[in-house]
């Protein structure tokens, strides 16, 4: 490509050719890209080829049954859909300002800072910007971090591991996060003054699903103890569906401490009086370094910072608030 000005302006790009682009990865046909856009096919065939011959690479391979994305096309699609995203932000953004409220934020958390930080950080945001729309989403710290990629959410409060991708992303550390067993209230085990781990593998218990990483720490503690782990489990993410089992069972689970300590203290379930060595790896605070916080964001990474001095003792520095 020529120097100067930026390609996308010499070229005059498009929207539509970034939508087009984004339609033939997902339909792999010209033909059914061109129609879920509404337009005929000489016409996105030309933009197509419009944007080819002003980056001048292919962007796509063209096959006997459909067309294939080249690496060249991968990049485009990639940033192009960021581009996309971002439009349909401004444009979310921009029509809550119009109906009168000061945007929006998305947030994700693992369960444990969903049951701690979350709730203390969403009562200062909502007391001092009742007009701020709010969506939280609980769910592991792949998924969360596959969402945030996608621009589906804003901050993150999770772990990242050695696997991931850490390019654009920026880690605060708060805090480690404990693990313990709970069970219903009248239990037979509470009775035991200090049940050993091979009455524990014996037992029947819920756990994270395979593949987790504390259902690999949870059975990698058995089997370092040279133990079987449990064999009678039940998988589930599903924090209902736990509390529930643990009434009606003599199930034992595995959960975050936080969890643990707001079913204990609600009454909902008890603490069993041993520790697990299944420690999880501490979690943060993300947010992307290649995208810029909305106002509202910024409004809220402020509050979960200021929440985590009383939850965690981590004190970060006071940031001036967006006007």
């Amino acid at each position: 490509m020529q120097q100067g000005k930026p390609w996308y302006v010499r070229a005059r790009l498009k929207t539509r050719q970034l939508m087009l682009l984004l339609a033939l990865d997902e339909e792999g046909n010209i033909h059914r890209a061109a129609d879920a856009l509404n337009m005929s096919q000489p016409a996105a065939s030309k933009l197509l080829k419009d944007l080819e011959e002003m980056i001048g690479v292919s962007l796509f391979e063209r096959l006997p049954r459909g067309m294939q994305p080249t690496w060249y096309g991968e990049i485009m699609i990639r940033h192009a859909r960021i581009a996309l995203s971002s439009l349909g932000e401004a444009g979310a953004e921009i029509d809550a300002l119009k109906a009168g409220y000061i945007g929006s934020v998305g947030v994700g958390a693992i369960t444990g800072p969903a049951m701690t930080l979350l709730p203390a950080a969403m009562t200062r945001v909502t007391e001092e910007y009742p007009l701020l729309r709010v969506s939280l989403q609980v769910e592991s710290s792949d998924v969360l971090l596959e969402r945030l990629a996608q621009n589906k959410l804003d901050i993150l409060v999770a772990r990242l591991f050695a696997r991931h991708d850490k390019r654009n992303l920026h880690y605060e550390a708060l805090a480690e996060e404990q693990v313990c067993a709970i069970v219903r209230s009248r239990h037979p085990i509470l009775q035991l003054k200090d049940p050993s781990l091979a009455q524990l593998a014996a037992a029947g218990w819920i756990v994270p699903p395979a593949g987790s990483v504390l259902r690999h720490r949870f059975e990698l503690m058995f089997q370092n103890a040279g133990l079987e782990p449990p064999l009678r489990v039940i998988e589930t993410s599903a924090l209902v569906f736990l509390t529930k089992m643990l009434e009606q069972s003599d199930y034992i689970a595995v959960v975050p401490v936080d969890v643990a300590r707001y079913y204990a203290d609600h009454g909902i379930a008890a603490i069993l009086p041993v520790e697990l060595s299944c420690k999880m790896d501490s979690f943060g605070i993300i947010t992307r370094t290649d995208w810029l916080l909305s106002p509202g964001a910024q409004i809220m990474l402020q509050a979960l910072k200021e929440a985590a001095a009383p939850v965690y003792g981590v004190r970060f520095p006071v940031e001036e608030q967006p006007v």
